[in-house]
């Protein structure tokens, strides 16, 4: 599962979600930071994350389309 650390009115959110729909990436949740104070600690200056669960990795910003695929491969 790949999860996408985001949260509202974030270009570089919305930048990341557009790279992953144009990659057709595998589902992705979005996970809203400011909903949880632990995890806007942990990513609130980092974001957007992309998170691998199954090898628990992350891809943190900036990041290319390339970067997605070596990411995911």
């Amino acid at each position: 599962m790949l999860y996408l650390y985001s949260t509202s009115h974030c270009h570089l959110c919305e930048l990341a979600q557009a790279l992953l729909t144009e990659l057709n990436a595998e589902t992705v949740t979005i996970v809203e930071i400011a909903d949880n104070d632990q995890l806007l600690l942990e990513y609130g200056t980092r974001i957007p994350v992309l998170k691998r669960e199954d090898r628990n990795i992350e891809l943190d910003w900036p990041f290319t389309s390339a970067d997605i695929a070596l990411f995911l491969g």
